[in-house]
């Protein structure tokens, strides 16, 4: 493509931003009411579980894929709605998926079996998949100056921070008052109002008139081959071996059709997603570090959760509201990213956050088995608020990084590395988690061997052992294993900090400063260049 083309290009993709005109802050606030939506309903089934155990009695495994259909199917599909958005219309996707969230929502809040819930579950995983890339897509399209999308990016993970941090607060409270499909109830009214709202004021976008087809085959294969990975991964963190059948099967067979998938873009003119993106320092790099910080925040988070609620015996409510400072610095940091990236450029802004977060996790080594409520404030808030400057500043370079007109297949692959690198974060730290844990209640003076094995298991069922065995050894054993659990927490946060040091040297690849739009910037070279490029909004 040549120079005039390529600047030609770049005032299209300008003007169609500006055809938004002053209303591209009223369509940054739709984009955010949706993904509030999506992130609450992502978090706020963790505190329904009893409930809906109680309600509709399902198996284990029934109870398992009712909480792990809904970030599978999303996970899984992220790649085909996000890249079909760019194809068929973003907006057009968004519409849809709010209607689908909505009717789902109904399925499920009325679902009178555990099949039912699970199939509605799978359709809200459906309509998340939907709606995530297509705001992150059409953010890219309404703000193509980038110093105004940085702000804008900065509200989105403001909002997306404080939905996952809602989302269990909200569910309680609608759990005190009424039955547990409330906490899917609340979603209908916001999507009947998102609907007309969103189609009269958000912009239609979409990318390369000229693309070719769409090819259906690399979508559904993809799909299949994230599904199968994000399985496994998620089998490993829920504590199945490594060795098990339904552990190896889904990540050996979501491996095979991710490489078929990769092979097959490689060869394709135009392909699903356009692999040479990755060839870009910013973009791959922003992609690994986005990974890194969700491996980091996800498994510490669980276990910081299991370590306020079994070692310090809070309650659940005042397990959420210590964590409650994690998220308020997270949306602080959201906020501020804008002015941060602006004044330090993106390399130092990631770097900087990692290593904001690395101090955060040594300084939590010094939790022990004692409550410690500055610590934990000081801790917390320091975790928040470097591990979101991270995301904020990866987020913003892979997006401005990407093509324009392949904004909806970027932010389906910024998505699905969010969600992967939280589902090998829960299974990598929770298994350092109990090697470290385990060989600390194996010989308990006075505690059988059959009970040490299954104390060995989890803080939580090492209590339960100990309350059946009674007496000196029951005492004993708890006293033990809360002591290997301070341990195990200590190595895990050692390994995180080990992660994010990483994560700080990964981050000196990206650009030392933010560059503007229209400097060769968001053009990936190459052999198979399409002129004539229109976007339309």
């Amino acid at each position: 493509m040549s120079g005039t083309t390529r600047a030609a290009a770049a005032l299209r993709r300008r003007a169609a931003g500006a055809g938004a005109g002053a209303n591209r802050w009223v369509v940054l606030l739709v984009l955010c009411t949706s993904l509030l939506l999506v992130a609450v309903d992502a978090t706020v089934l963790h505190v329904a579980v009893p409930a809906v155990s109680e309600g509709l009695r399902p198996g284990a495994i029934e109870l398992l894929w009712i909480v792990d259909i809904y970030p599978l199917v999303c996970a899984s599909l992220l790649i085909l709605f996000g890249t079909l958005g760019d194809r068929v219309g973003r907006r057009r996707i968004l519409l849809l998926g709010y209607a689908l969230f909505g009717v789902a929502s109904a399925l499920a809040a009325l679902a009178d079996s555990a099949q039912t819930l699970i199939l509605a579950r799978a359709l809200l995983g459906v309509g998340g998949a939907m709606i995530m890339p297509a705001t992150l897509s059409i953010l890219r399209q309404v703000f193509p100056d980038r110093r105004e999308r940085a702000l804008a990016i900065g509200v989105w993970s403001a909002v997306a921070a404080v939905g996952a941090a809602v989302g269990p607060l909200l569910g309680g409270f609608l759990l005190e008052h009424f039955w547990w499909g409330s906490v899917f109830l609340v979603n209908i009214p916001l999507m009947l109002v998102s609907l007309p709202v969103g189609r009269l004021l958000l912009p239609e976008s979409r990318g390369e008139r000229d693309t070719g087809p769409w090819d259906v085959v690399g979508a559904l294969t993809a799909a299949g081959g994230l599904f199968g990975v994000v399985l496994g991964v998620k089998r490993l963190g829920g504590g199945e071996g490594a060795g098990s059948f339904l552990t190896v099967a889904p990540l050996v067979a979501g491996a095979l059709l991710l490489v078929v998938f990769v092979r097959r873009q490689r060869r394709r003119t135009y392909p699903l997603v356009d692999l040479r993106m990755f060839a870009r320092p910013a973009f791959s790099t922003s992609v690994g570090c986005i990974v890194l910080a969700m491996l980091a925040l996800v498994g510490l988070e669980l276990i910081a959760a299991q370590y306020l609620q079994l070692v310090l015996k809070l309650s659940p409510l005042e397990t959420g509201l210590r964590l409650l400072p994690l998220t308020v610095a997270a949306m602080a940091a959201g906020l501020a990213g804008a002015r941060l990236l602006r004044r330090f450029g993106p390399r130092t802004m990631v770097c900087a956050g990692f290593c904001l977060t690395a101090a955060a996790v040594v300084l939590l080594m010094a939790m022990g088995g004692r409550d410690n409520p500055g610590l934990l404030l000081s801790g917390f808030v320091l975790l928040g608020f470097g591990l979101e400057t991270t995301l904020f500043g990866a987020y913003e370079s892979m997006l401005s990084e990407a093509p324009a007109e392949q904004a909806g297949g970027a932010a389906a692959i910024g998505e699905t590395s969010y969600q992967l690198g939280a589902g090998i974060g829960i299974a990598l730290l929770g298994s350092v988690m109990n090697a470290a844990y385990a060989p600390g209640v194996g010989s308990v003076p006075g505690v059988p061997a059959s009970a040490s094995a299954s104390a060995g298991h989890s803080l939580g069922e090492a209590y339960e052992v100990a309350g059946r065995l009674g007496g000196s050894p029951g005492a004993a054993l708890r006293s033990a294993a809360r002591d290997a659990f301070v341990h195990g927490l200590h190595v895990t946060l050692l390994v995180s900090a080990g992660l994010l040091v990483l994560g700080a040297v990964m981050a000196l690849r990206l650009p030392r400063v933010m560059q503007c739009e229209g400097a060769g910037l968001g053009a990936v070279p190459g052999p198979r260049e399409v002129t004539g490029r229109r976007v339309s909004v």
